[in-house]
């Protein structure tokens, strides 16, 4: 007998070939998991009613249960007895009440890391972009100005990874996969986290452990790898800024808000710090004439460092993977707990 997983979106064209995609790898691969499309836009009522036995709810994402507020999510998941998991198909669990939810005994996992890889790739590409000032390159050779403009920056101004100390706020999936992706680039990689890594573990990555303060205080790249919950929000904030070196640069590939970007634009205007690379922003989309974008140390990404096509496969199976577990009473893999720190 199949697992029963309900997706959460509305009923279009475009969620009812994710279902049907689901169903497929489920099939072609041997897991017995079967989902169903439930509109996310009826009334609770009837989606209650549609659920049925679903052990299961996917959030098409973030943004298909917005019109349920955290606690209105939960009171319709506390109507569904046999819900015993809620599967995200992306990193962040910050739009759900996992405190709540855990309070009845369903679970939020995330995707596995799924998008460790793409995102790992994206954050090194940002940081030698920043270093390069890679984005005033390409605009200079579209303009048709060739290389004019980079002379009005002087040559100190251009670096290299070689010789730096990269900081890792966070050593999670991502975080260890920028850290392995840096080794051979001839830099030191140093890292902080509430988890304890074993010796074996740091020797394995290339990184060695320190305190944030100190991470900020000694290192050329800072770069964030940690989840937006309430102890994070902010976690970069203008007292944080000010312990950066001159010469550094700021990288958040993560969530936007763990960034405050009004501090971050005093810290790039006053020259506390170097340059940012962002591919996430407190508001997405990014506001018209948004005056971060405008300035010369900055590169802004369209929160594009997960698209690739192999994260949406990794993800699909994952979650795939992680509803039959459930269905067989294993230990679920990548469940968030409900006052997850960094």
């Amino acid at each position: 007998m199949s697992a029963k997983a309900v997706m959460l979106g509305p009923d279009n064209d475009l969620f009812r070939q994710r279902v049907e995609e689901l169903n497929a790898i489920a099939q072609r691969t041997g897991h017995a998991v079967e989902f169903r499309l439930v509109d996310a836009r009826q009334s609770a009522d009837l989606i209650v009613e549609n659920c049925g036995d679903a052990i299961a709810l996917v959030p098409g994402t973030s943004g298909n249960i917005h019109q349920f507020s955290p606690e209105a999510f939960v009171d319709l998941v506390r109507r569904l007895p046999h819900v015993k998991l809620v599967q995200t198909p992306s990193s962040g669990t910050d739009h759900l009440d996992k405190s709540a939810l855990a309070a009845f005994g369903v679970a939020v996992a995330n995707h596995g890391g799924a998008n460790a890889p793409a995102v790992a790739e994206h954050t090194i590409m940002m940081m030698v972009a920043v270093l390069r000032k890679v984005p005033t390159q390409l605009t200079s050779v579209k303009a048709g100005t060739w290389s004019r403009p980079l002379t009005a920056f002087p040559e100190t101004e251009f670096r290299t990874l070689v010789g730096k100390r990269v900081g890792l706020v966070g050593l999670g999936r991502i975080g260890s996969r920028v850290a392995r992706r840096l080794q051979g680039w001839e830099c030191q990689v140093c890292y902080s986290d509430v988890i304890a890594f074993s010796s074996s573990y740091e020797r394995e990555l290339g990184v060695t452990r320190t305190d944030f303060n100190t991470l900020l205080e000694t290192c050329d790249v800072v770069s964030l790898h940690v989840p937006l919950e309430p102890d994070t929000f902010h976690l970069m904030s203008g007292p944080q800024l000010a312990r950066m070196k001159p010469t550094a640069i700021l990288i958040n590939t993560c969530r936007g808000p763990v960034v405050d970007e009004a501090a971050l634009m005093k810290a790039l205007e006053a020259k506390t710090i170097f340059g940012a690379g962002l591919d996430v922003l407190e508001t997405e989309p990014m506001p018209a004439d948004y005056p971060l974008a405008a300035m010369p140390n900055v590169m802004i990404t369209p929160h594009a460092a997960t698209r690739a096509v192999e994260s949406t496969d990794n993800a699909k199976l994952f979650m795939i993977e992680n509803i039959e577990r459930l269905s067989r009473g294993e230990p679920l893999q990548s469940v968030v707990p409900p006052a997850h720190s960094p």
